[in-house]
Protein backbone atom coordinates (compact mmCIF):
# COMPACT_ATOMS: atom_id res chain seq x y z
CA UNK A 1 0.00 0.00 0.00
CA UNK A 2 1.53 3.27 -1.10
CA UNK A 3 -1.05 5.79 -2.37
CA UNK A 4 -3.70 6.89 0.10
CA UNK A 5 -6.68 8.79 -1.26
CA UNK A 6 -8.01 11.36 1.16
CA UNK A 7 -11.47 12.89 0.91
CA UNK A 8 -11.77 16.10 2.93
CA UNK A 9 -12.95 19.67 2.93
CA UNK A 10 -11.40 22.47 0.93
CA UNK A 11 -13.12 24.91 3.31
CA UNK A 12 -11.69 26.51 6.41
CA UNK A 13 -12.78 24.35 9.32
CA UNK A 14 -12.98 24.83 13.08
CA UNK A 15 -9.70 24.45 14.95
CA UNK A 16 -10.77 21.20 16.65
CA UNK A 17 -10.45 19.41 13.29
CA UNK A 18 -7.10 20.89 12.24
CA UNK A 19 -4.79 19.28 14.83
CA UNK A 20 -5.91 15.69 14.12
CA UNK A 21 -5.77 16.32 10.35
CA UNK A 22 -2.20 17.63 10.67
CA UNK A 23 -1.22 14.65 12.81
CA UNK A 24 -2.74 12.26 10.27
CA UNK A 25 -0.84 14.00 7.43
CA UNK A 26 2.42 13.88 9.39
CA UNK A 27 1.99 10.17 10.09
CA UNK A 28 1.03 9.54 6.48
CA UNK A 29 4.31 11.04 5.25
CA UNK A 30 6.37 9.50 8.06
CA UNK A 31 5.09 6.06 7.06
CA UNK A 32 5.99 6.67 3.40
CA UNK A 33 2.43 6.90 2.10
CA UNK A 34 1.67 9.27 -0.78
CA UNK A 35 -1.27 11.68 -0.55
CA UNK A 36 -3.80 11.45 -3.38
CA UNK A 37 -6.34 14.24 -2.98
CA UNK A 38 -8.46 16.81 -4.74
CA UNK A 39 -5.44 19.07 -5.16
CA UNK A 40 -6.93 22.21 -3.69
CA UNK A 41 -4.62 24.73 -2.08
CA UNK A 42 -7.41 25.96 0.18
CA UNK A 43 -8.80 25.14 3.60
CA UNK A 44 -8.20 21.76 5.19
CA UNK A 45 -6.92 20.35 1.89
CA UNK A 46 -4.09 22.90 1.96
CA UNK A 47 -3.31 22.23 5.61
CA UNK A 48 -3.02 18.48 5.02
CA UNK A 49 -0.95 18.89 1.84
CA UNK A 50 1.37 21.39 3.60
CA UNK A 51 1.95 18.92 6.42
CA UNK A 52 2.61 15.98 4.08
CA UNK A 53 5.04 18.09 2.07
CA UNK A 54 6.84 19.41 5.17
CA UNK A 55 7.54 15.80 6.14
CA UNK A 56 8.87 14.85 2.70
CA UNK A 57 5.70 13.14 1.51
CA UNK A 58 4.60 13.00 -2.10
CA UNK A 59 1.52 14.91 -3.32
CA UNK A 60 -0.65 13.53 -6.13
CA UNK A 61 -3.31 16.04 -7.09
CA UNK A 62 -6.45 15.02 -8.98
CA UNK A 63 -8.24 18.15 -10.13
CA UNK A 64 -10.84 19.30 -12.62
CA UNK A 65 -11.76 22.52 -14.44
CA UNK A 66 -14.36 23.46 -11.83
CA UNK A 67 -11.65 24.02 -9.18
CA UNK A 68 -8.57 24.42 -11.35
CA UNK A 69 -7.91 27.98 -10.12
CA UNK A 70 -7.16 26.68 -6.63
CA UNK A 71 -4.99 23.69 -7.62
CA UNK A 72 -1.73 23.31 -5.74
CA UNK A 73 0.94 23.98 -8.36
CA UNK A 74 3.86 22.40 -6.46
CA UNK A 75 2.28 18.94 -6.33
CA UNK A 76 4.59 16.12 -7.36
CA UNK A 77 1.99 15.03 -9.90
CA UNK A 78 -1.11 16.81 -11.18
CA UNK A 79 -3.78 14.80 -12.95
CA UNK A 80 -6.49 16.72 -14.77
CA UNK A 81 -9.94 15.13 -14.91
CA UNK A 82 -12.66 16.49 -17.19
CA UNK A 83 -15.32 16.55 -14.43
CA UNK A 84 -16.21 15.36 -10.93
CA UNK A 85 -17.17 11.86 -12.07
CA UNK A 86 -13.84 11.32 -13.76
CA UNK A 87 -12.00 12.86 -10.80
CA UNK A 88 -13.61 10.37 -8.39
CA UNK A 89 -12.81 7.50 -10.75
CA UNK A 90 -9.14 8.50 -11.04
CA UNK A 91 -8.78 8.90 -7.27
CA UNK A 92 -10.30 5.47 -6.68
CA UNK A 93 -7.98 3.91 -9.26
CA UNK A 94 -4.86 5.66 -7.93
CA UNK A 95 -5.50 4.98 -4.24
CA UNK A 96 -4.71 1.76 -2.40
CA UNK A 97 -7.10 2.90 0.35
CA UNK A 98 -9.35 5.86 1.09
CA UNK A 99 -9.31 7.89 4.30
CA UNK A 100 -12.18 10.28 4.95
CA UNK A 101 -11.48 13.35 7.06
CA UNK A 102 -14.05 16.00 7.94
CA UNK A 103 -15.87 17.45 4.98
CA UNK A 104 -19.14 18.55 3.50
CA UNK A 105 -21.44 17.42 0.71
CA UNK A 106 -18.58 16.87 -1.75
CA UNK A 107 -16.81 14.58 0.70
CA UNK A 108 -20.01 12.61 1.30
CA UNK A 109 -20.59 12.35 -2.44
CA UNK A 110 -17.12 10.92 -2.98
CA UNK A 111 -17.32 8.31 -0.25
CA UNK A 112 -20.93 7.21 -0.76
CA UNK A 113 -20.22 6.47 -4.42
CA UNK A 114 -17.36 4.18 -3.35
CA UNK A 115 -19.56 2.52 -0.72
CA UNK A 116 -22.08 1.73 -3.44
CA UNK A 117 -19.30 0.31 -5.61
CA UNK A 118 -18.16 -1.81 -2.64
CA UNK A 119 -21.69 -3.15 -2.32
CA UNK A 120 -21.49 -4.41 -5.89
CA UNK A 121 -17.92 -5.71 -5.56
CA UNK A 122 -16.55 -3.16 -8.04
CA UNK A 123 -14.35 -1.40 -5.47
CA UNK A 124 -12.52 -3.44 -2.85
CA UNK A 125 -10.00 -1.10 -1.25
CA UNK A 126 -10.27 -0.13 2.45
CA UNK A 127 -12.30 2.94 3.41
CA UNK A 128 -11.49 4.47 6.79
CA UNK A 129 -13.25 7.41 8.42
CA UNK A 130 -11.26 9.52 10.87
CA UNK A 131 -14.07 10.35 13.28
CA UNK A 132 -12.50 13.52 14.70
CA UNK A 133 -14.58 15.01 17.53
CA UNK A 134 -17.38 12.53 16.65
CA UNK A 135 -17.91 14.28 13.31
CA UNK A 136 -19.10 11.05 11.68
CA UNK A 137 -21.01 9.54 14.61
CA UNK A 138 -24.37 10.26 12.94
CA UNK A 139 -23.28 8.65 9.69
CA UNK A 140 -21.95 5.63 11.57
CA UNK A 141 -25.27 5.27 13.39
CA UNK A 142 -27.17 5.52 10.11
CA UNK A 143 -24.99 2.86 8.49
CA UNK A 144 -25.43 0.62 11.55
CA UNK A 145 -29.21 1.06 11.26
CA UNK A 146 -29.04 0.14 7.57
CA UNK A 147 -27.10 -2.99 8.49
CA UNK A 148 -29.46 -3.94 11.35
CA UNK A 149 -32.55 -3.52 9.17
CA UNK A 150 -31.17 -5.50 6.24
CA UNK A 151 -30.35 -2.70 3.82
CA UNK A 152 -26.70 -3.76 3.48
CA UNK A 153 -26.02 -7.08 1.75
CA UNK A 154 -22.68 -7.39 3.59
CA UNK A 155 -21.54 -6.66 7.14
CA UNK A 156 -20.82 -2.97 7.74
CA UNK A 157 -17.23 -3.89 8.62
CA UNK A 158 -16.77 -5.06 5.01
CA UNK A 159 -17.56 -1.51 3.83
CA UNK A 160 -15.85 0.81 6.28
CA UNK A 161 -13.82 1.21 9.42
CA UNK A 162 -14.28 4.14 11.79
CA UNK A 163 -11.10 5.27 13.54
CA UNK A 164 -11.01 7.65 16.47
CA UNK A 165 -7.38 8.79 16.14
CA UNK A 166 -4.87 9.44 13.35
CA UNK A 167 -2.70 6.68 14.83
CA UNK A 168 -5.56 4.19 14.50
CA UNK A 169 -5.99 5.16 10.84
CA UNK A 170 -2.31 4.53 10.12
CA UNK A 171 -2.42 1.23 11.98
CA UNK A 172 -5.40 0.17 9.83
CA UNK A 173 -3.53 1.17 6.66
CA UNK A 174 -0.53 -0.89 7.69
CA UNK A 175 -2.63 -4.00 8.33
Amino acid sequence: MKNIGVFLSAADVPEKYIGPAKEFARLLAKNKFNLVWGGSDKGLMKIVADEVQQHDGKLISVTMPLVQKSVRQDSDEIIYAKDLSESKKIMAEKADAIVVLVGGIGTLDEVTELLEFKKHGVYNQPIIFLNTANFYVGLKQQLEKMEAEGFLPKKLSEYVHFAETPEEVIKSLQE
